[in-house]
């Protein structure tokens, strides 16, 4: 079949990308990657940015020579001196980086937050097609042998504190029937009874993916999550929500008349209900039900995913049913997650007994 000649749109070119088609492959690209995988980019690279300002007295270009990206490298890490723990970071610098809001403290950063932004700056070289300076050996080889120092000190990355099973009794009990007191209570027990949602995820939780099955019984159906991002359709996308989160839930979407879009949205002055609670927020709803709750330690909304499996693993619940319900695919990754307070109560250690 012969297809007829077009007036009004021009015959592209199959070796070269037009100005649209780059944008429309930009968009998609951008689209495609988590809100917070892009949120920490662009805070990767404004720090970038501006540590090289300040170290070199001009403006950042890429691609960045290996030799900067060694000095960035004994900038951010300690390394041990006779003198103690050093870096080179000159002590004006470190303090104008946190005077204009690029760092939070003075200080070294931690190794996974200085490994996360050479990784960063990695990839915004292969995106651009330029010559990568992360890929030097010298600067491979540098990475490799601090981490081994790291490592050697015992300067492990620290975890925030696992809300387990009496924990968070302790912050529900802080959870009156107020209109807030019951969001808080059906998002604790949401996040927590139905797999350790992650904060992302329960900022993202809508009606059109919640199932009713009977009374005190729902199925959500999680169709992207940070394991998923194809968004392709498995047994464990369907988390179940039962018994008493089943039982919040329902008694938070009466009470605020919810009946389609966000489940967990914000509570203005009045009972006025908002838009979605954003990530952020759901982590302040954590921790401020701790400071209610009086529970000491570094909380976070990430807590709620380490306590499930945390107290599956006290209760002896087999590892295939919490993987079903966390989404997690590496059994190396979910045996992470387990606190001193699981593995001290495992079976295996009671061979004498």
């Amino acid at each position: 079949m012969r297809l007829p000649a077009l007036r009004s749109t021009p015959a592209l070119q199959p070796t070269e990308l037009s100005a649209v088609t780059q944008r429309a492959v930009l968009e998609l690209l951008r689209e495609g990657e988590s809100p917070n995988t892009q949120a920490s980019y662009r805070s990767a690279l404004r720090y970038w940015a501006a540590w090289y300002g300040l170290r070199y007295g001009r403006q950042i270009a890429l691609p960045l020579p290996a030799a900067c990206v060694l000095q960035f490298i004994v900038d951010h890490a300690q390394r041990s001196a006779e003198q103690g723990l050093v870096s080179e970071l000159p002590a004006e610098i470190d303090q104008a980086l946190v005077a204009a809001g690029y760092k939070g403290k003075a200080g070294v950063l931690a190794l996974n937050t200085l490994v996360h932004r050479v990784a960063v700056l990695s990839k915004a070289h292969q995106a651009r097609e330029l010559k990568n300076p992360c890929q030097d050996p010298q600067v491979r080889e540098l990475l490799s042998r601090t981490r081994k120092a790291y490592a050697r000190r015992g300067a492990l990355p620290r975890k925030k504190a696992a809300l387990t099973r009496d924990p968070l009794e302790a912050l529900l009990a802080t959870c009156d029937d107020s209109l807030r007191g019951r969001r808080d209570r059906a998002l604790l027990l949401f996040a927590w009874a139905s797999g350790g949602r992650r904060r992302s995820e329960v900022a993202r939780a809508d009606l059109a993916h919640l199932h009713r099955l009977g009374p005190g019984e729902y199925v959500y159906t999680l169709a992207y999550s940070k394991t998923n991002q194809a968004g392709l359709d498995r047994p464990e996308n369907h988390k179940p929500v039962v018994g008493r989160a089943a039982q919040a839930l329902e008694a938070w979407l009466q009470a605020s008349g919810i009946t389609a879009g966000a489940i967990f949205r914000r509570i203005r002055k009045g009972g006025h209900l908002g838009e979605a609670l954003s990530p952020a927020a759901v982590r302040d709803i954590v921790q401020a039900r701790c400071a209610l709750a009086g529970i000491e330690g570094e909380f976070s909304a990430h807590s709620l995913r380490s306590g499930f499996v945390t107290e599956a693993g006290r209760q002896n619940v087999p590892l295939g049913e919490t993987m079903a319900l966390t989404g997690h695919h590496s059994l190396a990754t979910v045996l992470g997650y387990f606190r001193a307070t699981a593995t001290t109560s495992a079976n295996v250690l009671r061979l004498l007994a």
